[in-house]
């Protein structure tokens, strides 16, 4: 019988703006000695959505460390374990509450950003903005400041790097992308990120559940540019409308928003993200559900998987 988590939040009360998505998640490892397993794949506990219910299954019964990055949202996992295999099954009910944007929003002079939104102007692991800052400026240094300058970093992806699945690795960077001219969602997030640092604009990756039909479902990477005092979603892949999708991770890259990191000599059997968009509620409908205690423990800096 594996060990089941329940979680959620009490008493919550939504309006029909938000959007209801059922996400499961499905994971088994084998693990021939002492390892451990880092996963992220709960959903961020993140003003942009409410957890109506969750429930984390793990088989055979393991000890499971958590902690939440009270910054971020991003809620780690942790299993210390020797030989055997195991598998991971998360199932929740996300209330999904998408602020679209007005289109016109305008960029923040430096001086002006809040100091805490600094580090998403730098050069990261995966988004090399400094060594493409020569191009950003030429390509996009002469279209008007503001969100459609973000759009059009969006376009010029979309138009000049095909999407296809396989052909980048966890290595794969977005100077790598751009001279492939190929890649997956990953490394459409890693250029738009990119070229928004490039251009002054602080740009962070984020990750989570969405639905679309083609290619298969999986986990699904966007990127946040910062206008107008707030961050805005932008998803250069157009794959699934910007409101479909839940949370699960905010980093400077995918070295920050890794699904699993796994350290030692573990093998993935089987993976399969899934989600279910729902109608959305009616006024006033309430949903209450209990919080189980979990055990914490210290935030780890997990690289990617």
């Amino acid at each position: 019988m594996g060990l089941r988590y329940w979680r959620g939040l009490v008493e919550l009360s939504f309006g029909e703006i938000m959007k209801r998505l059922m996400v499961r998640c499905e994971l088994r490892y084998a693990v021939a000695g002492s390892s451990s397993l880092i996963f992220n794949i709960e959903a961020a506990k993140h003003s942009c959505q409410h957890i109506i219910r969750e429930t984390l299954v793990v088989e055979p019964n393991r000890k499971i460390d958590g902690a939440i990055d009270s910054a971020s949202g991003n809620r780690l996992l942790r299993i210390n374990m020797e030989a055997g295999e195991v598998a991971l099954r998360y199932d929740a009910m996300v209330a999904v509450d998408y602020r679209p944007p007005q289109g016109n929003e305008r960029e923040i002079p430096l001086a002006d950003l809040p100091l805490e939104v600094i580090p998403y102007l730098w050069p990261s692991r995966y988004c090399e903005s400094d060594s493409l800052a020569a191009m950003a400026i030429r390509t996009f240094g002469g279209i008007a400041p503001g969100y459609r300058r973000v759009e059009a970093i969006c376009q010029w992806i979309r138009e000049n790097i095909a999407y296809v699945t396989g052909v980048s690795g966890p290595t794969t960077t977005a100077r790598d992308a751009l001279a492939d001219r190929a890649g997956v969602c990953r490394d459409y997030a890693h250029l738009g990120i990119s070229f928004c640092r490039a251009l002054n604009i602080p740009a962070r990756m984020v990750t989570g559940y969405t639905w679309y039909p083609d290619p298969p479902p999986d986990f699904h990477a966007i990127f946040e540019a910062y206008l107008e005092h707030r961050w805005i979603l932008f998803d250069a892949t157009q794959l699934a409308p910007l409101s479909d999708v839940v949370r699960i991770a905010t980093g400077k890259d995918a070295s920050e928003t890794a699904f699993a990191t796994l350290f030692g000599p573990v093998k993935m059997l089987h993976y399969s993200p899934a989600v279910t968009v729902l109608s959305p509620p009616a006024n006033g409908i309430s949903y209450a559900s209990t919080i189980a205690p979990r055990a914490t423990m210290p935030l780890l800096r997990v690289q990617s998987c």
